[in-house]
């Protein structure tokens, strides 16, 4: 079960751009956060969980996208997407949007720069899954899913399966 609820398609959370995060005011509440937040995307199978997901209006995100099958657990606190270059296209899920797959088209590769765990900054080159997983957390905390980037037409027919599968979220 998760430990936090997770906020779905249509609340206003989700719409809301993020206010950035002083380290220093959430240092002592951090573990305890991440730890619900890393409890909550796992639980659901997820690899990345963004902060307005679970109700809060920071910028936080953490995202494990396992490659090779092992974990690499990645905290996002202020993350900005600092260079991106080439083009793909391929289906994305979301969390907050249950059961709703479609092709986005993202870039290729990504360079972020954020805050980690302990509050230092890093920066790190992301492709491939890693890439997309970047930005779509960025996308979260910016007030956007996955499904405004989506043709007029591609959203009509998501919007219509939305309003079918409503009625099962919780």
């Amino acid at each position: 079960m998760p430990s936090l609820r997770i906020t779905k398609h249509g609340e206003p959370a989700l719409k809301k751009v993020s206010a950035a995060v002083d380290y220093d005011a959430i240092r002592r509440e951090l573990p305890r956060l991440l730890k619900d937040m890393w409890a909550t995307m796992y639980a659901v199978k997820g690899v990345g969980l963004a902060a307005p997901q679970v109700g809060l209006n920071i910028r936080l995100a953490v995202v494990d996208v396992r490659p090779e099958s092992k974990p690499q657990r990645l905290v996002l606190i202020n993350p900005e997407i600092l260079a991106r270059e080439g083009t793909m296209f391929e289906e994305e899920g979301c969390l907050s949007v249950p059961g709703v797959y479609a092709k986005v088209k993202r870039y290729a590769r990504v360079r972020i720069r954020a805050l980690d765990a302990r509050g230092r900054p890093y920066e790190m080159d992301g492709e491939g899954l890693l890439a997309r997983a970047f930005q779509h957390e960025v996308d979260h905390l910016d007030g956007r899913l996955f499904i405004d980037h989506l043709t007029f037409v591609d959203k009509l027919k998501v919007m219509s399966l939305i309003k079918d599968l409503r009625k099962n979220w919780t």
